[in-house]
């Protein structure tokens, strides 16, 4: 009989032991599922997304995308690459029939505040090198080409659509350093970017 009621009361203990580490158990919250754990481990994503900017008084539209690593779901780093999608037909320009062609790449270092609410903020800084050029459609123009050392701090807000997907949109700023390229320097592409995108990835 004793050693019934003290199995009895270890189990007990157990239970309510595991009872209440489940309830500690600090899961986030998505639109489509609550599942969802957050085991202060290493996690990893890929962030693809479109951006919308202008370059010498020229829409451009960009690709983009971010890869890292994330550590308890708060810090974040890893790489990114930006490339423009359309022709950008800038102002400056006299030749005709020529678009500008632009692209980064480089590194990030981010900080998501509020990872695991539904909808939270995250804040990625990009750091890299890049290129501006003119192009034909039907091949090169041979006017050169100028590289860039480019900084972008930006904003985004989040929303957890499910424990492996969540979409995002938000504004950055391209900060240029000096360059100068045919009728171009640094003013004519730093400048406000809109992103829309989603990242795909473990969130721990």
């Amino acid at each position: 009989m004793h050693v019934f009621f003290r199995r009895s009361t270890i189990i007990g203990s157990l239970l309510l032991m595991t009872i209440h580490a489940l309830g500690q158990n600090n899961q986030p919250q998505t639109l489509f599922a609550s599942q969802g754990t957050n085991k202060n481990k290493l996690g990893f994503f890929v962030a693809p997304s479109i951006g919308f900017t202008k370059m010498d008084g020229a829409a451009a539209t960009l690709q983009h995308v971010r890869a890292g690593v994330s550590l308890h779901n708060k810090f974040s780093a890893g790489l990114y690459y930006s490339g423009s999608l359309n022709d950008i037909r800038s102002k400056s320009e006299p030749t005709p029939n020529v678009y500008l062609d632009y692209r980064s790449f480089g590194g990030f270092v981010e900080y998501t505040a509020w990872a695991n609410r539904l909808v939270h903020v995250t804040f990625p800084l990009m750091v890299g090198w890049g290129e501006v050029e003119y192009d034909r459609e039907e091949g090169a123009a041979n006017l050169g080409e100028a590289n860039l050392f480019q900084v972008e701090p930006a904003a985004l807000v989040e929303l957890n659509l499910h424990k492996h997907l969540r979409l995002h949109g938000g504004a950055g700023y391209r900060f240029v350093g000096n360059m100068t390229y045919r009728n171009l320097d640094q003013s004519n592409i730093s400048g406000l970017t809109v992103y829309l995108g989603l990242r795909i990835g473990l969130f721990r």
